[in-house]
């Protein structure tokens, strides 16, 4: 009777053998489509988000959306605040809400190339990440300076020297004083530097220069490491080191490295200054700006911000493909013993919940002008996207995001 019970059950195993179902894998927009779902499909309350959204558009930005105009009303009063690179006048406010891959909200025109500012240091930060993974960069406590040979400026209008420049530097050595020869990759990411220069005929104490002017060019040097200052000019000397070193236009490597693998349009730009031309190998090569403090920048729709952003959630991996890896973005989200709030440029984090009080403290955002942002939560798979908003109204609009979930 036994064997007889045996040779039955075995008999009746494959009607009761369980089917092994494929983990559903993560989803990861292809460049050809990006999935949209309704609210109620992801398990999300639609009235929370709807709510949101019409937040967003009741808090348009009040400034002027022709950049150039919006620059003299503010940057351009600083000393030298004279616009250098292009300036594309801005749509009305437009954004994503992005959950576990899939678009569950969207606003205004998001398909509008705009002007990303600040965020656009992400990117820059992004291309030293990169350049660490290669080995352009053996490790981010190396001085700058013994990686960057002299710099050929490009200047084809300009044959022949005037008599007062005859015996000065012709080339760009922007690490050559002692104060700057101390000045580590990773001071420059987290805007510790404290370099001192100019670059591009910007002086680094006229961005936001004190208000006291009798200290711009007296001002007292800190120790590289000590202290934080958010500072355009410092940041363009990264941009032009890391040009330098990869020995290409940064748009293309980017492009080649992260943009394409991550599907993101051809329609993305990323511009320099019309005086920020270097030669590199013979070739004329644009040392492209991390923001639009005098114009230029990345010039980039919302669909892409929100891919990166999908990228940085990640942690460099995309559609189980690592980009990046993921040590990088610990990095980049360890705050900054100078600003606890800040880690690699230009990842702004949700310290002790003061940013955004609604969201977990693991959260952080890529912050630029206007305000365009990037939101990022891990724990809920969220990414957030907004562009032209009042910055004030960016913790209520999250917080109404957040009420999707109750």
């Amino acid at each position: 009777m036994r064997q007889l019970f045996l040779l039955t059950s075995l008999a009746l195993l494959p009607f009761f053998t369980p089917v092994m179902v494929k983990a559903q894998s993560k989803y990861f927009p292809t460049k050809q489509e990006w999935q949209e779902k309704s609210p109620a499909s992801m398990g999300l309350l639609g009235d929370s988000l709807a709510s949101a959204v019409n937040y967003a558009l009741a808090n348009e930005t009040k400034n002027p959306a022709n950049m150039e105009v919006n620059h003299y009303r503010t940057f351009g009063k600083e000393p030298f605040g004279m616009g250098i690179g292009p300036f594309e006048s801005r749509g009305n406010t437009n954004g994503l809400i992005i959950y576990k891959g899939y678009i569950v909200a969207r606003w205004g025109q998001p398909e509008k190339c705009d002007m990303t500012h600040s965020v656009t240091k992400s990117f820059l930060s992004t291309v030293a990440g990169l350049a660490l993974e290669s080995g352009h960069i053996r490790q981010l406590s190396d001085p700058v300076y013994t990686y960057l040979p002299p710099i050929e400026g490009y200047n084809p209008g300009k044959l022949y020297r005037n008599a007062e420049d005859m015996g000065k530097d012709e080339l760009l050595r922007p690490f050559e004083t002692e104060h700057n020869r101390k000045i580590t990759w990773e001071h420059l990411l987290r805007q510790t530097s404290d370099w001192e220069g100019t670059l591009w005929e910007k002086p680094d104490w006229a961005d936001r220069p004190d208000a006291d002017a009798s200290k711009w060019l007296t001002r007292k040097r800190n120790e590289p490491g000590t202290v934080y200052e958010y500072n355009d000019v410092r940041v363009n000397v990264l941009a032009l080191s890391l040009t330098s070193i990869l020995r290409k236009p940064l748009p293309v490597f980017l492009k080649e490295k992260v943009m394409d693998p991550i599907g993101a349009s051809d329609t993305w730009r990323w511009t320099g200054y019309r005086n920020s031309w270097i030669v590199i190998d013979g070739l004329p090569v644009q040392a492209v700006s991390g923001g639009g403090h005098w114009g230029g920048g990345m010039i980039i729709n919302s669909y892409d911000l929100g891919r990166f952003g999908l990228f940085t959630l990640n942690k460099g991996n995309w559609d189980n493909k690592n980009i990046l890896p993921s040590s990088w973005f610990e990095m980049a989200t360890k705050s900054t013993d100078a600003k606890t709030d800040y880690g690699f440029m230009n990842y702004f984090l949700n310290t002790d919940k003061k940013m955004i009080p609604a969201a977990p403290a693991s959260a952080y955002m890529h912050v630029g002008n206007g305000t365009n942002f990037i939101f990022v939560d891990s724990t809920k798979d969220l990414v957030v996207v907004g562009r032209w908003m009042e910055n004030a109204a960016i913790p209520g609009f999250i917080e109404k995001i957040y009420s999707a979930w109750r």
